[in-house]
This record gives C-alpha cells, structure tokens and sequence, in this order.
C-alpha cells in the first residue's frame, strides 16, 4: 500500500512540474523608442491650465494628485506621442500615460503633471533628458505547444 502511495505522489508532482513547463510567457507588446525632449512640471492651477477647469486635459481626462501622467508638445503626437501612450522617463522609475497636449507654441517639450504642489514642479524645473515611448508591435507568444 505504501508503494502505491508513494508511486500515486511521484506521478502527481510529475504532472504538477509537466503542467508548469508549458506555461506561456508573454513577451513584452511595445518597441520602445527613444527621445530626447526638454521635460517640465504643471500643476492644476487656472494660471497653468485653464480657469474653467484647471483639473480637466486637454482630451477630457479629470487629472488628479498623482496620476502619471505627462502633457506633450503637439509636434511629439505628430511623432507617436498620442493619446494614453506610455512613457519612460530616463531617471524615473515610472511609467506615465500622455493625457494631456501643450500649446501649440510649445516644440519637442513635456511636461510631467505634478498634481497641485508647486514647489515640487518648481523644484524639478527644466531637463533636457531621453524618454522612451512605447510603440504597439506585434504580440509574441513563446513556451511549449505555442502555436
């Protein structure tokens, strides 16, 4: 009998380590390109955005203390910067979404949303850094019995 118990958990932790080796993994669904633009900070105040709603994007998005989310000049949407692209920032950690497009005086220019604290926008002032835009590319699926 306990050679059948033994025998019924070796087949079990078979079949567990089987099932596991087929798991599929994603790869990474973006290209991302690399841009160098000179990066500020806005806040939601009338005098930086607009008096009739300072909280309200350019593309309707209600922004609120922080979101990651980043303004871009309209040059950089004619370049892949649209709606809800993700970007890399070189230098910070996360990951923000453009929500919100600049005056058409602005070139080659973001600015990073920093909710309503000032001096933190103040504090960041201006960077000429890269950032990294996602691009859409076709989905990669690799692992075993991918078709």
């Amino acid at each position: 009998m306990a050679c059948i118990y033994k025998y019924g958990i070796v087949l079990g932790l078979l079949f567990i380590s089987g099932c596991t080796h087929q798991k599929k993994e994603k790869l990474d669904l973006h290209h991302w390109k690399p841009l160098k633009v000179t990066i500020t900070a806005y806040n939601s105040f009338p005098s930086q955005t607009t008096t009739i709603d300072p909280n309200v994007a350019a593309w309707g998005d209600t922004l609120k203390p922080g979101m990651k989310v980043i303004a871009v000049s309209r040059d950089l949407m004619r370049k892949g910067l649209k709606y809800n692209t993700m970007v890399r920032i070189d230098t910070l950690p996360d990951t923000f979404l453009v929500k919100d497009k600049m005056h058409y005086r602005h070139r080659n220019k973001i600015d990073i949303y920093m909710g309503r604290n000032k001096q933190k926008a103040l504090d960041w002032g201006r960077k000429k850094l890269t950032i990294f835009y996602a691009e859409q590319k076709d989905s990669v699926v690799i692992g075993e019995n991918s078709n």
